[in-house]
């Protein structure tokens, strides 16, 4: 039996709002080196806790418990990878990893680095979050597939996830 059907015959993936996440950042110093072998400069910065508001999730993330590895590439571009434990508010524990990029000219990075807020219109961070959670009412975070927007305001971070449909 031949496929009849056509590239583009098959509805389109939606976006649904599922949830937002301000991260706080430990106020401690910041790893930054250059790493053999590469152009970029590796950092790190560790999670300080934060809040999960939102219509299907709902919780805190855990104070210290991970934290995000960037990359920091010539030209402004910051490919990052983070890792931390949510906890929802009937205290289940969540498990992310968070990876995305992000651009900005060097002097608005230079700025997001000195821990000022930088408007919407003057960064682009796209992120692509996967989720390990245990059996419950919030396993459908482990089978959903997430896209999510970010932004730098001054000493926090805010992230809003969207399931795609």
């Amino acid at each position: 039996m031949a496929d009849d059907s056509r590239p583009g015959d098959m509805a389109p993936p939606g976006l649904a709002f599922a949830f937002r996440i301000l991260l706080r950042f430990d106020p401690g110093p910041r790893l930054r080196f250059e790493p053999a072998h590469r152009a970029g400069r590796r950092g790190h910065v560790a999670v300080a806790g934060g809040e999960i508001t939102g219509p299907r999730l709902q919780g805190r993330v855990v104070p210290l418990s991970g934290g995000d590895w960037p990359m920091f590439w010539p030209g402004g571009l910051v490919d990052f990878e983070a890792h931390y434990q949510l906890e929802a508010t009937d205290g289940t524990p969540i498990y992310i990893h968070n990876r995305g990029i992000a651009w900005s000219s060097p002097e608005v990075l230079a700025r997001i680095e000195a821990g000022q807020s930088v408007a919407p219109h003057e960064t682009y961070c796209r992120i692509t979050p996967r989720f390990e959670v245990p059996a419950g009412p919030h396993d459908w975070l482990g089978r959903t597939l997430f896209v999510g927007t970010g932004e730098r305001r001054g000493a926090h971070s805010v992230f809003d996830y969207y399931a795609v449909t």
